[in-house]
């Protein structure tokens, strides 16, 4: 049972075991039996609860904190989550047919494999009554801005949505930014004014959608199916699509093979044979492996790692600027002592990761020589660096909007100028990082 404890949104605390009875009572609600309700959680505090397989059709969460809160394989077809706070919620394969979303914060969330056809994703508000009995705007759970917006968007920023059924959603001005919308199926939605920017749509199929206004900048769009789409007043600038990722090995006439020959005879005689293996350029999708091939000081200047599983990859001080390696799997990847700059990592999984400064001994034998990780100006929006090692590196400018840095070690790091919006550092290490 969880202790009862104040809400930050001074909303009424849930246990366990209290959530669990009204789920017993909903079900008895649902087949007629006596003794049954229906499910009212409205303004509750609901965080870190399990939901898990539990059947809570019609139920009403408006106002509701269910951060954290594990609702994966649930059926919450017709319930209303109006204004909801879902942020990093699981949502995994749960029905949400016919749900409703409006002005709901739904960023982080896994909603991979659920069903969300025909819910209701459009702008929402909740009035109250003033002291002087006149109505304003209620603070949306979770929202501590305290402004005066007239209604608030559906957020679903670097929420993840792959293989989701969006069909048929109204979600005029929602905000996908950034999200892992990979193979969803949204046909026949209203999708008028909303943000894409960032996202990944790879083989997301779009059919018969308006699109009238949408913001479609920088989004990953290989394999996107957009028949009978109005992309009226579109924003698409930057789009990453098949024909922009960047030319293969076989197009540039070059076998990788007779690259790392050379490359390690360039490696092993400290530059004076062989040649330096330079990917630039080079789109490596394709490239089955790439993790297990000796890659230390390689060049790849903007190559594109999208969607790759770079798991264990060892590329000590290579210089990767401006490559992406959005949506890669990265875990425990050693990229000490690398350039990094520009590049983008947006969703990347690099938990336990090393990109720690190299050691090496200096010439003259008096000391250690530490070569920097150099991440300035990156992109690491919604990325999971749980016990990531950044010790010394240089993250000046990064973007680590939503990042996951539990346990992460920032020791003598350098975040000047680092964004670090919706970011928890209570449980990183930071003794001696610059932060301002």
């Amino acid at each position: 049972m969880n202790k009862k404890a104040p809400s930050p949104d001074n909303l009424v605390r849930f246990s366990q075991r209290e959530l669990d009875e009204v789920i017993n009572l909903h079900q008895r609600f649902t087949i007629g039996k006596k003794g049954g309700a229906r499910a009212s959680l409205k303004f509750l505090d609901l965080t870190d609860l399990n939901f898990r397989s539990a059947d809570l059709s019609q139920a009403d969460f408006t106002g509701s904190i269910l951060k954290n809160a594990d609702m994966s394989n649930g059926i919450f077809i017709a319930s209303c989550f109006y204004a909801c706070d879902l942020r990093n919620a699981n949502l995994e394969n749960a029905d949400f047919k016919r749900a409703d979303f409006r002005g709901a914060y739904v960023a982080g969330a896994n909603l991979t494999g659920a069903d969300l056809d025909s819910a209701d994703l459009r702008e929402g508000k909740i009035m109250e009554q003033s002291s002087d009995g006149t109505l304003q705007n209620r603070q949306r759970a979770g929202d501590n801005t305290n402004d005066e917006r007239s209604s608030w968007n559906a957020i679903f920023t670097g929420a993840q949505l792959t293989e989701t059924n969006l069909t048929g959603v109204k979600a005029i001005s929602a905000d996908f930014s950034d999200a892992d919308m990979t193979g969803v199926t949204i046909n026949e939605a209203d999708l008028t004014g909303v943000k894409f920017s960032g996202a990944n749509l790879t083989d997301a199929n779009f059919t018969g959608s308006n699109m009238t206004n949408a913001n479609l900048q920088d989004s990953i769009m290989s394999g996107t199916v957009m028949e009978q789409v109005e992309l009226q007043g579109a924003q698409l600038d930057g789009i990453m699509d098949d024909q922009s990722m960047g030319i293969t090995l076989e197009e540039r006439g070059e076998d990788l093979e007779d690259l790392l020959s050379k490359h390690k005879a360039w490696v092993s005689s400290a530059g004076q044979k062989g040649a330096q293996m330079d990917l630039s350029g080079v789109d490596l999708r394709h490239v089955m492996h790439l993790k297990t091939y000796p890659l230390t000081a390689i060049k790849a200047i903007k190559a594109n790692f999208i969607d790759m599983d770079l798991n264990e990859i060892k590329m000590q001080s290579a210089t990767l600027n401006e490559s992406s390696f959005r949506d890669c799997r990265m875990m425990s990847a050693d990229l000490r002592g690398s350039s990094l700059q520009n590049c983008v990592f947006s969703r990347a999984n690099l938990s336990g990761a090393n990109l720690s400064g190299l050691k090496f001994d200096s010439p003259d034998g008096t000391g250690v020589r530490i070569q920097r990780t150099n991440l300035s100006g990156a992109v690491m929006r919604y990325t999971d660096l749980s016990g990531t090692d950044l010790r010394d590196s240089i993250l000046m400018g990064v973007d680590l909007t939503g990042a996951n840095l539990e346990d992460c070690d920032l020791r003598k790091a350098d975040l000047t100028g680092a964004i670090l919006d919706g970011v928890d550092l209570s449980a990183a290490r930071t003794d001696d990082a610059i932060i301002d």
